[in-house]
C-alpha cells in the first residue's frame, strides 16, 4: 500500500553515490521533495531528473530538498549523476524496500523480465515529517506535473 497524504512519511536509510547512508530523517526541519524513478540512463528518467536538477535554484529558495531513489545500484547512480550533472542526492534503493513501501514496484520494467523498478513517483513531505503531496504514475514513460510539484513544495 503505497504512502499517503497526511501520513508520516517512514523513515529510511539508502547509499548515496558516495556509498555514505542517507536518511530521510538527516533532513527533518526541511521539506524534502522524493523523486523515485525507475532507472538511471533511459530516457524519460534522464529528463525527469535534469527537470528537477534545472529547478534546484527555485526549490532551495523554499528551503525543499530534492532527493532522487532508484532500484539502480550506487555506482550507476553515480555515472549518471556525473553524466547528466545532478547534484543533489540520488540514493540507490537495491532492496527494493523503500520503493515498496512508499509507491510499489514496476515488474517486467521496459519489458524485461524480471526486472523490477520503482514506479515513478513523487512526494513531498513537509518539516514535520508529513506527506503533503503524492503523485504515483502507473505508466513509467509519464513524467510528474513539475508545476504541482513546485506548488506543492511552497
Amino acid at each position: 500500500m503505497p504512502v499517503t497524504i497526511g501520513q508520516k512519511a517512514p523513515n529510511f536509510t539508502l547509499p548515496d553515490t558516495g556509498k555514505k547512508q542517507t536518511s530521510l530523517s538527516d533532513f527533518a526541519g526541511k521539506k524534502v521533495v522524493l523523486v523515485f524513478y525507475p532507472g538511471a540512463f533511459t530516457g524519460v528518467c534522464e529528463k525527469e531528473m535534469c527537470t528537477f536538477r534545472d529547478s534546484l535554484t527555485e526549490f532551495n529558495s523554499m528551503n525543499a530538498q530534492v532527493i532522487g531513489i532508484s532500484v539502480d545500484s550506487p555506482f550507476a547512480n553515480k555515472g549518471f549523476a556525473e553524466k547528466n550533472g545532478i547534484t543533489f542526492p540520488l540514493l540507490s534503493d537495491y532492496t527494493r524496500n523503500v520503493s515498496s513501501q512508499y509507491c510499489g514496484l514496476v515488474n517486467n520494467f521496459a519489458g524485461l523480465a524480471g526486472l523490477t523498478a520503482a514506479n515513478r513517483s513523487v512526494f513531498v513531505i513537509d518539516g514535520s515529517g508529513t506527506v503533503t503531496y503524492s503523485w504515483i504514475s502507473e505508466n513509467p514513460g509519464v513524467e510528474p506535473p513539475y508545476d504541482e510539484v513546485k506548488k506543492a513544495a511552497v
